[in-house]
């Protein structure tokens, strides 16, 4: 290898964290080395990230195998046990410098309980990405049941606004169209600020001060956190793009209680219709989980319901995985042939949503971001294959001729 191999697992935020992860690599001159950023958000995922450093390390058996990420913060033995693995980093020490420079440890990994600030780590660019992304929010100071996320990455902190700014500047001149606002609780940025600024706040700021910035686009959303400006700018401002994606987990009171989510079936419903209402045509994703402990038919039932009430045009579902040390792998479990069998029917519902947006939107014009030649995502986060030459990165005019199931076909204008 010529350089560090990173390969990402997980969330937008580790896509983000990669690219810190990259930069640091380079300078401590770790060329020859494979460095995997692992996900705990559920089993499967760190199944394939064991898989992936077995891999690593049969492709390319004299480089130097370092593993970091959630998992590995949250169970380092493990990882540091596999005889594959070189090094062990936690989610704060992997963002730092000196982590990458020759020394004699082989576990690297703190108590991410005890930290209280996240500073901001600026980066001039994405290797293979058109759109580039900030991290603006650390941690969660929530308890949802079925969440060990927390732990992999500590309590809520928020990078400050002045830091933001300036890393969205940097950013659009080096060329980027489109920035993502990512975190672990997106919506908790500012409790821990002077001043307390919400997620709003931080958005008209950054859409003020750097006029360049032609698209803003927001990661996933707790429904009943959307602060006031920040429902303001959905109406009024074009330049946040009409997609959001929503933290909603279920459809029926009873497990969302159990799940100790924030919000009602009610108020998931409402938050949708209000997006509707305030910027027509807004694309509407959610995650969902199938099988939480303690669900029937009938609770199941209220959750596939939601996708057609609540008019989502993308959902992501989550098999529930038992997370050990979670108040929920103690609660009575769901058969796994009825998870998959729940999950599939959900997915099942996703797809024909998916399929029934994507027609909606044919004989319009999506602004889409050219992620490679001949493809990219219109505003509404829809892939669209189009006719014609754009360069990659910019922002290219499509009019949408066709649909399938789940890819709109157009042609440049």
């Amino acid at each position: 290898m010529a350089r560090p191999e990173i390969v990402t697992f997980g969330c937008r935020l580790n896509a983000f964290e990669s690219e810190v992860i990259r930069g640091h690599a380079r300078a401590a001159g770790l060329d020859d080395a494979v460095i995997v950023n692992t996900c705990a958000v559920t089993a499967e995922a760190e199944r394939q990230a064991r898989q992936a450093i077995r891999r690593a390390r049969r492709e390319h058996p004299t480089a130097r195998l370092i593993v970091t990420g959630c998992a590995a913060q949250i169970d380092p033995e493990r990882y540091a046990a596999m005889a594959e693995v070189d090094l062990v980093l936690g989610n704060a020490e992997k963002l730092k410098a000196e982590s990458y420079r020759p020394g004699p440890k082989r576990v690297a990994v703190g108590d991410i309980m005890a930290l209280t600030e996240t500073a901001a780590h600026l980066i001039d660019g994405f290797e293979n990405r058109a759109r580039a992304f900030i991290e603006v929010q650390q941690g969660c100071d929530h308890r949802c049941t079925f969440c060990i996320i927390p732990f992999g990455r500590g309590n809520s902190r928020s990078v400050p606004m002045g830091e933001i700014v300036r890393q969205a500047r940097g950013l659009c001149d080096a060329g980027f169209a489109e920035l993502v606002l990512t975190g672990v609780d997106l919506t908790g940025f500012g409790a821990d600020l002077p001043g307390r600024p919400s997620l709003g706040q931080l958005c008209r700021r950054l859409l003020a001060l750097v006029p360049g910035l032609e698209r803003l686009r927001l990661s996933s959303l707790d429904p009943v956190e959307i602060d006031d400006a920040l429902w303001r700018l959905i109406a009024e401002e074009e330049r946040l793009l009409p997609h959001l994606h929503l933290s909603i987990q279920a459809g029926d009171d009873l497990i969302l209680k159990r799940m100790k989510r924030r919000h009602a079936r009610a108020d998931a419903l409402a938050v949708c219709a209000r997006a509707r209402a305030l910027r027509p045509g807004i694309a509407l994703g959610a995650d969902l989980i199938a099988g939480f402990p303690t669900e029937d038919e009938a609770m199941f039932q209220r959750t596939l319901a939601l996708v057609d009430e609540a008019g989502l045009d993308y959902i992501h579902v989550f098999p529930f995985s038992a997370r050990a040390g979670t108040p929920a792998s103690r609660m009575p479990q769901v058969p796994r042939a009825a998870i998959r069998e729940r999950a599939a029917r959900l997915r099942e519902a996703g797809a024909e949503a998916l399929a029934r947006s994507l027609a909606s939107r044919v004989g319009s014009v999506a602004q889409t971001l050219v992620e490679r030649p001949g493809f990219g995502r219109s505003e509404h986060w829809a892939p669209v294959r189009f006719a014609g030459d754009a360069a990659v990165g910019s922002v290219a005019a499509v009019k949408l001729l066709s649909a399938g199931p789940d890819l709109l076909e157009g042609a440049l204008l």
